[in-house]
């Protein structure tokens, strides 16, 4: 077996050898523009990354597959903990498991007996497998979690839906703290609270917050350009630091409260309140002890308006699943300070033979890999690995974590009131994913295609008078729209003529399926998908294919030519379905014309479930590609001409405009008057001059 040069790879900690964003290829972690470069394929070479070591295999070309591969691999794996991977012959990680013993886990694959069907189908597939030691099971168990993740094996657990969590943030960098909503990388200097279920909630509690402690919550620009107070200092909700009506000394102490109060100490908070609102009252101070009682009003609002308010549980999360008709969905609770901070439903993916309890165990790890993980957990069912996970989550957080299974009292009541809420949802789940493969069915058997649609794309444009030129790209499937899988694209041809929607309907097309064909292959998307056919209950890996079966188009046979002739080019026209939707007469709704190739154009009845479900998909197909336009538009209004001076920063612009007013006096200063501005040296003053006067170069 021949031996080949890894590249080096800098010694990491465990940590950050499991959570990095890099690409992994055999124990080297790759910057994701470079991991072209990287031969992925096993050599039996060994690198160590404080303490992981990866073990390679005896390589792809060895003509073994399932069982049999799997054996060659069992005599060289030692009694450690470690992460394993298979793989089939094209190199998809098929599964991504943890084991307290490698050679023991493994053993068990090789001997191809007493496996459940999905076990047997993925060790039929298995063609190669790639292993790395760790120092404990608890590194494997988080190592797991992060490549399930990352690589969205096909026989894992799959948790689906990541968006981020909106925060409540109390900003640490500026003398006057502002209370904002936050979501994303937790970058900026300040006290993160959270996590909340959703927008809203994090919205209508700042709202509330705002009532009792009175912070800011403008931007930091408009606090430093404040001459008098603004409204939100009339209606009581904020105490204006910006333009002192409030001390340094009493915004702190306001900050200070607000902060306790998210925190968990909102009872100390309260008493303080009404000790200071009877102080006033006994020293006659009647308007200052109505501010104190405003405040505890709007805190108690906070607390009375959370949904279920336990009593005995300060800080936790509660997951509960329900698992029916080949279906699984996790449902989970936030709380925080003793209050509901809100709900979020879950459906992974997974087989329909696994135990609600695995299921459970599985989506858990990967929902805390990038999440902060509060000291309690409760869940509504058991699972083999919980003392394990909690092991590692705490490993992670530095502090101990319980997963709970409680039996009785206040918290098996919440467990409760959580599974309930997860069979509602499951219910509603089935009931609209059982609609919409009726509406998918019908739309094959309307438009005469082979099967029902899996990926649908459709396509519109937006523009004023030709400028600020966008397509938009939506996609639909079998739960309906899949809004991570939406583009827009900014016309870049100078040949367009403006307005010509023809010519923006082609280059978007052309950019669209000479990348689709680039990266995944000039495939038939119309065949019939092997995976689905031999396993129809193991989804694909991505969820929805990367091929449309059905593209529809926002026009009728002028942009149907356009999109033709760039199919027809790329050598994709008869594998791609395309259908043209005109708007009928008068541009009235319900009297759409449809185009197909080789069909004469027609009509649906004005009541058919299908007419109504296209019409939804182009009126998204609008909304996306008017929304991009606006947006695009608004950025071009607002833009500032310094912007466009290379070398001329934010703070080089801000002393312009100090000193200048305006991007406009800026454009007609002289070389010397840029000199008297502070930071602007003799060669970007000439640099910003020749931007102005270009024809005096």
């Amino acid at each position: 077996m021949s031996r080949r040069p890894r590249p080096s790879s800098p010694k990491k900690s465990a940590t950050a050898a499991l959570v990095d964003g890099g690409v992994i290829y055999d124990g080297n972690e790759t910057d994701e523009e470079d991991a072209a470069d990287v031969d992925p394929s096993p050599v039996s070479a060994r690198v160590d990354i404080a303490g992981i070591e990866w073990n390679e295999s005896p390589g792809l070309d060895s003509g073994l597959k399932g069982a049999e591969v799997i054996q060659a691999f069992v005599k060289h794996l030692p009694n450690q903990p470690g992460v394993y991977r298979m793989m089939n012959d094209a190199g998809d990680v098929l599964y991504v498991g943890k084991a307290r013993s490698l050679k023991k886990r493994v053993t068990n694959y090789a001997q191809g007996r007493g496996h459940s069907n999905r076990i047997t189908r993925m060790i039929a597939q298995t063609t190669n497998m790639e292993f790395v030691t760790t120092r404990t099971e608890t590194e494997a168990l988080l190592l797991e979690a992060n490549l399930i993740k990352r690589l969205k094996p096909r026989f894992n657990v799959l948790m689906r839906d990541d968006k981020s969590f909106p925060y409540i943030l109390i900003t640490d960098d500026h003398v006057a703290p502002a209370i904002l909503k936050h979501r994303g990388a937790r970058s900026r200097k300040g006290t993160y609270f959270g996590p909340f279920a959703s927008a809203g909630a994090v919205g209508r509690t700042i709202n509330a917050l705002q009532r009792a402690f009175l912070l800011r919550t403008c931007t930091d620009s408009v606090y430093e350009s404040r001459t008098r107070p603004c409204l939100l200092y009339q209606i009581k909700r904020c105490s204006a630091p910006c333009t002192g009506e409030i001390d340094a000394e009493g915004y702190a102490k306001l900050v200070s409260e607000a902060k306790d109060f998210l925190s968990g100490r909102s009872q100390a908070v309260k008493s303080q309140l009404a000790k200071a609102m009877q102080q006033a009252s006994e020293d006659l101070d009647f308007e200052r002890a109505a501010v104190y009682r405003d405040r505890l009003s709007a805190l108690s609002h906070v607390q009375s308006h959370q949904g279920i308010n336990p009593q005995t549980v300060e800080e936790a999360d509660v997951f509960a699943i329900h698992h029916d008709a080949g279906m699984a969905c996790i449902q989970v609770f936030f709380f925080r300070t003793g209050q509901n901070w809100g709900n979020r439903a879950y459906f992974p993916k997974a087989d329909p033979s696994l135990a609600p309890g695995e299921i459970l165990g599985a989506f858990i790890g990967q929902f805390y890999d990038d999440k902060p993980t509060p000291r309690l957990i409760l869940v509504s069912d058991d699972f083999e690995d919980r003392t394990l996970l909690q092991e590692a989550l705490g490993v992670r957080m530095d502090h101990k974590i319980t997963i709970s299974l409680p039996q009785r009292g206040e918290k098996r009541e919440l467990v409760d009131q959580v599974l309930s809420n997860a069979r509602e949802a499951h219910g509603r789940h089935l009931a609209e994913t059982a609609s919409q493969t009726r509406l998918l069915e019908g739309l094959a058997q309307t438009f005469g295609l082979p099967r029902p649609p899996r990926r649908i794309e459709v396509y519109d444009n937006s523009h004023i008078m030709g400028t600020n030129a966008v397509g938009g790209m939506i996609v639909a499937g079998p739960e309906g729209f899949v809004k991570n899988q939406y583009r827009k694209f900014n016309i870049r041809s100078t040949d367009i003529t403006p307005g010509d929607d023809f010519g923006m309907m082609r280059e978007v097309m052309q950019r669209r399926f000479s990348r689709l064909i680039k990266e995944h292959g000039d495939e038939s998307p119309n065949d019939p998908d092997p995976a689905h056919d031999d396993d129809p209950d193991i989804p694909a890996p991505s969820g929805i294919p990367a091929w449309p079966d059905l593209v529809l188009i926002d026009g009728g046979k002028g942009q149907m030519s356009a999109v033709r002739g760039i199919l027809e080019e790329l050598g994709i026209a008869d594998k791609v379905t395309a259908i043209g939707v005109a708007k009928g007469m008068d541009r009235e709704a319900g009297r759409e014309r449809f185009f197909m190739q080789g069909k004469p154009d027609f009509t649906l009845p004005p009541r058919d479930p299908v007419l109504y479900f296209v019409q939804r998909l182009r009126d998204e197909a609008h909304r996306f590609a008017i929304g991009t336009h606006r947006a695009r538009r608004k950025k071009e209004l607002i833009s500032n001409p310094l912007d466009e001076i290379a070398g001329i920063g934010p703070a080089r612009k801000r002393a312009l405009l100090h000193h200048f007013g305006t991007a406009k006096a800026v454009s007609r200063a002289g070389i010397d008057d840029l000199l008297d501005v502070e930071g602007i040296s003799a060669a970007t003053a000439e640099l910003i001059y020749n931007h102005f006067h270009e024809e005096k170069r």
